[in-house]
């Protein structure tokens, strides 16, 4: 059912079709850094950055681990294997984990969104690692009603299979929602699925964009 509200602005009863946000987690919600992962994992196994990263991102550990593909143990003794270094395993953890800063605009957009009643699903690439440390550290992902991920989906945006986890949890037609990600790839993807989508870059930005789908939404 479309959700009828006054418009402060205009004294006109709008007509808000947009029942679900899809947002992305990684420099949207929060921001973060392979740079700061990198020095941290260099820091707890006495490798130089430039050889951690080529394990963790050059190898393509790190993205098995947001697949789905290797478990947090199995992330580690790949870590150490390819290091020829024996790490302990929750200071790896900490250390890979340690790596986001609150997107702190995005706070109050997702208050009012809830206060109108839209339903608010994740939509992002991580691992297990990421969204563990963010759920201990941070309340912003509290809001949300429903979580699509990569390692849980076993696929990584842009393929199909992600945006279809995350459509089957919005209860809505992909015309009702709209999603925000730092990526133009993977909004260009949404798009395909028929969902409003835009780019991210600030959240005034996307204030503008809801308002003009007829989410009333404060400037």
């Amino acid at each position: 059912m479309h959700i009828r509200v006054d418009s402060a602005v205009t004294g006109r009863r709008v007509v808000m079709a947009i029942k679900t946000c899809l947002f992305d987690m990684g420099n949207v919600l929060l921001y973060f850094s392979h740079d700061t992962m990198c020095r941290n994992a260099a820091a707890v196994s006495g490798a130089s950055e430039d050889r951690v990263r080529d394990v963790l991102l050059n190898s393509g550990l790190q993205w098995q681990l947001e697949r789905g593909e290797i478990s947090e143990r199995e992330f580690h003794e790949g870590f150490e294997r390819q290091l020829e270094a024996t790490v302990e395993f929750d200071a790896l953890k900490y250390a890979v984990g340690d790596i986001f800063r609150l997107n702190q605009s995005i706070v109050p957009l997702l208050a009012e969104l809830k206060q109108l009643g839209l339903r608010l699903v994740l939509l992002s690439n991580t691992s297990i690692t990421h969204l563990q440390f963010i759920q201990d550290n941070f309340d912003v992902l509290n809001a949300f009603d429903a979580l699509t991920t990569s390692y849980q989906a076993g696929v990584l945006k842009p393929e199909s299979k992600i945006y279809e986890d995350a459509l089957s949890k919005a209860d809505c037609a992909p015309h009702e929602c709209f999603y925000t990600d730092d990526i133009e790839e993977y909004v260009t993807a949404a798009r395909n699925f028929g969902i409003n989508a835009e780019v991210y870059s600030d959240t005034s930005k996307t204030r503008t964009v809801l308002q003009a789908l007829g989410v009333i939404v404060s400037s």
